[in-house]
């Protein structure tokens, strides 16, 4: 795997994302509506900037050293008051299974705690997204449990599994 970089998502990104929020993958282990709605990417793209601006989310575009797009790294939930945040990614399957989600896990990890200060960095993963538990586990997550049916979209339940990792870890 070559070098990659975590880069602000900024609107020239927006369009790389269209092709790969109809993987089935995608679909699968994140909150993206199936099918989306044909301004879904738009409108995630400013609910992202949006939370930039107020401080309660961050989105970033993970580029390899070509600046090739491979997916996302994100900061769902930031709670500068409780010091805390949810991350997460998602990539598109041309980039799965090279060390990419490893890597900028590991960036967007570091990120948070040297640029947000938080104590506490929670993932919440699908109990059948073995890939990704590995990524968690890979970047030092510590597995804490499964929380039983409480991920819904579109009249699916799955179980989730709650990984973090503290500041004194």
């Amino acid at each position: 795997m070559s070098e990659i970089r975590l880069e602000p998502l900024a609107e020239h990104h927006v369009v790389a994302p269209e092709a790969w929020i109809h993987d089935p993958d995608v679909l699968r282990f994140t909150n993206v509506p199936d099918p989306p709605p044909d301004d879904f990417v738009e409108s995630w793209y400013a609910a992202y900037e949006e939370g930039r601006r107020d401080g309660t989310r961050e989105a970033f575009a993970i580029l390899d050293d070509e600046g090739t797009f491979l997916g996302c790294a994100l900061a769902f939930k930031i709670d500068l008051e409780a010091r805390q945040v949810e991350l997460g990614y998602a990539l598109v399957p041309e980039a799965r299974g090279r060390g990419a989600a490893t890597a900028a896990l590991a960036i967007l990890t570091e990120w948070a705690f040297a640029e947000l200060g938080v104590a506490r960095i929670e993932l919440r993963i699908s109990a059948a997204n073995e890939a990704s538990q590995g990524v968690a586990r890979r970047c030092g997550y510590t597995y804490e449990g499964t929380l039983r049916s409480l991920y819904f979209k579109q009249g699916r339940r799955d179980d989730t599994q709650v990984w973090s990792r503290l500041e004194t870890d």
